[in-house]
């Protein structure tokens, strides 16, 4: 099953630069509950994430705009009892 959400943006649109800042600032938001997943995601496009990759064995999430940049966020074990 797919449920396909409401698009960042429609039509044609310049990927925005790069900034690093700007996407710990929505991390941060993010983390501290303070903003939706899709608010997160609008933010993380505003910085100039254009993908990202989960590692769930290294347990890191890296962010990656469109020349090559790249943000590696790591996240401690949690244990489930």
């Amino acid at each position: 099953m797919v449920m396909q959400g409401t698009p960042l943006i429609s039509g044609t649109a310049d990927v925005p630069a790069f900034n690093k800042e700007a996407l710990i600032q929505a991390l941060r938001t993010d983390q501290a509950g303070e903003s939706t997943f899709p608010e997160f995601l609008a933010g993380a496009w505003q910085a100039g994430v254009v993908r990202y990759d989960v590692d769930f064995d290294a347990r890191t999430v890296t962010y990656y705009g469109c020349n090559d940049e790249e943000y590696m966020e790591s996240y401690p074990a949690v244990a489930i009892d």
